[in-house]
């Protein structure tokens, strides 16, 4: 496949200078933002990044065969064409999409965002889509599903690259899928990797503290968030797909959550379709009635179309918001109110979020990603309700990553647990032992400064010492990994995983299982 320098430069929103026609014509055979991936023929793409800046590559892109660079600094002495854009980094995304011909704007294209619930809200749409029959596929931060492959997107948590994703939406839209979900993060949004998207419903969860690490400020954050609105609030392209052609463009809001009930409903869009835990004139989907059980929870929602009742495996008062929302892109959609019952009964949850480890033990085990503070909280509050005993939580908070919650989640964990066991969570380069007095600080500052407090670096010997200390009745809580397979030490991934180390550690205790 090759593509001139001319059909991939059209699709970029913004050139500081207009390319030569003798240029214009030059073949292009792929788009790489890597030099050390550049093959003869190739676009390269040149942007300042976290750590290094790509225009210090530029000649080894060319040696290596690129045939033109794009770049946000003009460069003297290029024997290729360049172009040169005011943001490379979205140039980036739109040449990716350009290359495999816009596949965003053949499907349906739901992006869920927020802190926390993205992951399970992206997977409860993907679950109601195939209840109803339609062929979808689906991009998470723990994977991409596309017919019966199942992708893995990455050893940590976020958006995959622009290239990564459009290539992802090519193989849905050439396999025929007529709808994606995607989960997209405030990463994602402010690197620019869903650029070049055409959103149909965009729905949020919440937007609580969070990332800023790389945002910088809390306003910085949110307004990387509020892109995914801006997407939907474009003019459409001519030429969709028919299932497209069918739906307004949607914002789905969470009326619970003051940033997006307060701020984001005042994004133009064409439509807004808001939900809430709670009954009001404006909630459009709310919650009649819910209760617990043993093989999850009962849920009975008022919406356009009428009550829908609904059972799910996950638990908590957080995850019937994550319900709501999935419902809300679910009518959006046009899906049957059957399916949506269907596809929220048949989904079990996302593999390390509220997991429960069963070896035989006395006790119940839960391993959960949960590693913001409002995360944590729910987390901890959904637990309680269902333990008759002391309620154990471990956890860490990342190392280069955002600091000022380090003490926000010592708190959490004390005015909400029994028993507090803090730990390493990927402490990268930074000093373990920093970040732990930081955590213990939140402590100190809580309404229960005395807590039942452990502090054990090691994250294996942290998960055994709360097993060792549990009793029948009692709930051991992981959190922070959830799914990951990896721990950064310095600039090292090592292999992790908090189930198996919760395995072994019941086992080694309790002399349980097999």
């Amino acid at each position: 496949m090759s593509k001139t320098l001319q059909q991939l430069a059209a699709a970029l929103p913004v050139i500081d200078r207009s390319i030569p026609e003798d240029d214009a014509a030059v073949a292009v055979t792929g788009v790489c933002d890597d030099s050390r991936h550049v093959q003869t023929g190739h676009v390269f793409v040149a942007y300042p990044g976290v750590a290094v800046d790509g225009h210090r590559f530029i000649a080894d892109a060319v040696s290596r065969g690129a045939a033109a660079v794009v770049c946000e600094r003009p460069q003297a002495g290029l024997d290729v064409p360049q172009i040169v854009v005011p943001n490379g980094r979205q140039a980036f995304a739109y040449l990716c999409a350009a290359w495999h011909d816009f596949p965003g704007r053949s499907m349906v294209m739901v992006g869920v965002t927020g802190t926390d619930g993205k992951t399970t809200t992206t997977n409860l749409i993907y679950s109601m889509l195939r209840a109803a029959g339609i062929n979808a596929g689906m991009i998470s931060t723990v994977n991409a599903v596309i017919g019966e492959r199942v992708l893995d997107t990455g050893l940590h948590t976020t958006t995959p690259d622009a290239d990564e994703v459009q290539g992802y939406l090519a193989q849905m839209r050439d396999a025929g899928m007529t709808h994606c979900v995607l989960e997209v993060t405030s990463h994602g949004l402010a690197q620019y990797r869903v650029d070049g998207i055409d959103f149909d419903i965009a729905v949020v969860t919440n937007i609580t503290h969070e990332h800023l690490d790389l945002h910088g400020s809390y306003e910085a954050y949110r307004a990387a968030k509020v892109r995914l609105f801006q997407f939907i609030g474009q003019p459409r392209q001519s030429g969709l797909s028919a299932a497209k052609s069918l739906i307004s463009p949607t914002a789905i809001l969470n009326a619970d959550d003051p940033f997006s009930y307060d701020y984001l409903r005042t994004i133009p869009v064409q439509e807004q379709l808001i939900y809430s835990r709670h009954p009001g004139t404006e909630h459009a989907v709310h919650v009649l009635s819910q209760r617990y059980a043993p093989d999850g929870m009962y849920v009975r929602l008022a919406t356009p179309r009428g009550e829908i009742e609904l059972r799910s495996p996950l638990i908590g008062d957080f995850n019937i918001s994550n319900l709501m929302a999935a419902v809300c892109a679910a009518l959006v959609a046009g899906l049957p109110t059957a399916s949506i019952a269907q596809g929220a009964s048949a989904f079990v949850g996302v593999s390390g979020r509220m997991e429960r480890i069963d070896e035989g033990q006395p006790y119940t085990a839960i391993v959960d990603f949960a590693h913001t503070p409002n995360a944590l909280e729910q987390a901890l509050r959904a637990v309680r309700a269902i333990t008759s005993g002391r309620l154990i939580v471990v956890f860490g908070c990342a190392g280069e990553r955002d600091v000022q919650k380090r003490p926000m989640m010592g708190r959490v964990a004390a005015e909400n647990a029994d028993v507090v066991v803090m730990t390493a969570e990927d402490p990268r380069r930074e000093s373990l032992d920093a970040i732990l007095d930081q955590m213990i600080a939140g402590v100190a500052a809580s309404a229960n400064p005395h807590v039942d407090l452990h502090r054990v670096p090691d994250r294996a010997e942290a998960i055994r010492v709360a097993c060792r200390l549990a009793r029948p009745g009692d709930t051991v809580m992981s959190c922070g990994k959830g799914h990951e397979q990896s721990m950064c030490f310095g600039t090292v991934e090592t292999p992790w995983d908090d189930r198996v180390a919760m395995r072994a550690a019941i086992k080694a205790i309790s002399g349980v299982g097999g």
